[in-house]
């Protein structure tokens, strides 16, 4: 049962979202952010295949650094520059196109960076781009289990891997294993399933589906896990068959979603962290906020979603990002760091530094490359 306390956001997040329409910025604006925070990240990080160093040392190309080059090469399709690709092949052959764990490896996050190696194969068609990435997959469908996603960040950093191999080698099995895990993750895990239908929002994991409360008593629901599978129904419809026996689900829940994101949008056009409690943690944060724009603007670009409704509020969460989040020098502020709930990764704030900064600029950049492709 909905508590007072959720009806009264709930309500003034609908009128904040309804008043003092604003605009988007012009294709230029929107292309001259973009290249300033990504060029930021790029003279950072010079060598692509220099490891990661935060409490321990990490290769790059885990999935952090992944969700940078997915946005990196989104990035390119509108503003398509050889040192983009560069940068980017330059990270596959560092790693010899592999995967964090070898090719044994289940876990969806050493998958990730599978999308951007398999995008790079498009463009030129080297088959050890794509080797132990399919070598990998093939043996998770081999493998004859549906239960490794059991958190809902897994869904967005295997997905859409495997609808880039399915349609590459034109094999279905990639298609039905993809909706077998999906499922398995939305209905089994935890008590019955990590997806509450009652508020099309998703626990992030088994440790918070009830009787897990946040402070205010609502239901917790992390902003950037949900952003995750936002993002990852956005890439998987994009690029799978409408003929799929399983597109009308991924896009109903994909509807559901942003018809419960956009009721409790922040008055600024941001998201806070904890989605159903304001006020735990409840300070500005871009990772959600970024991840729902592009899902925002990519349904009103296609026509999943009424322009009415959503353009206001995506317009209103790009404008916020830009105005609040990033620096003159590329660097974006209110990025939360790794974790899996509203108090990991605190305090989140305008010159805070996360403990990585690459997946924070890998959402923001899919969703201004969304946000410019709506503007004339």
């Amino acid at each position: 049962m909905r508590s007072k306390i959720f009806f009264a956001f709930t309500a003034i997040m609908m009128t904040g979202t309804s008043v003092f329409a604003q605009k988007l910025p012009s294709k230029k604006n929107i292309l001259q952010t973009l290249r300033l925070t990504n060029q930021y990240f790029m003279n950072k990080w010079p060598d692509p295949g220099k490891s990661i160093i935060t409490n321990k040392e990490r290769p790059s190309n885990i999935w952090t650094r992944a969700v940078y080059y997915e946005g990196l090469m989104a990035l390119n399709s509108i503003d398509p520059q050889k040192k983009y690709y560069d940068y980017a092949v330059d990270w596959g052959e560092k790693h010899k196109w592999g995967l964090n764990g070898g090719t044994a490896t289940k876990n969806a996050d050493n998958h990730c960076c599978g999308q951007t190696y398999i995008d790079l194969y498009l463009i030129d068609k080297k088959e050890e781009r794509i080797k132990d990435i399919k070598t990998s997959i093939d043996n998770v469908i081999a493998s004859g289990k549906n239960d490794d996603w059991s958190w809902i960040d897994a869904i967005q950093m295997g997905m859409p891997v495997f609808t880039r191999l399915g349609n590459l080698y034109n094999d279905t099995r990639y298609f039905n294993k993809m909706y077998d895990m999906y499922a398995y993750t939305k209905n089994s895990h935890g008590d019955k399933g990590l997806y509450n239908r009652e508020d099309h929002l998703w626990w992030r994991d088994k440790d918070f589906d009830p009787p897990y409360k946040e402070p205010n008593g609502e239901d917790c629901y992390w902003s950037r896990g949900n952003g995750w599978v936002v993002m990852a129904l956005v890439r998987v419809m994009e690029e799978l068959p409408k003929s799929d026996p399983h597109y009308a689900e991924y896009l109903q829940d994909f509807k559901d979603m942003c018809a419960a994101l956009i009721k409790i949008q922040r008055p600024d056009g941001l998201w806070t962290a904890s989605l159903h409690d304001p006020n735990h943690y409840g300070g500005k944060e871009i990772t959600g906020t970024a991840c729902f724009t592009y899902g925002f603007a990519w349904g009103v670009r296609i026509g999943i979603l009424d322009k009415k409704i959503y353009q206001p509020s995506l317009t209103k969460a790009w404008n916020a990002m830009v105005k609040d989040a990033v620096h003159k020098n590329g660097f974006l502020g209110y990025v939360q760091g790794t974790g899996k709930e509203p108090k990991d990764g605190q305090p989140v704030t305008y010159t805070s530094t996360p403990d990585f900064e690459d997946y924070g600029l890998g959402c923001f950049l899919l969703a201004g490359t969304e946000v410019y492709k709506l503007t004339k």
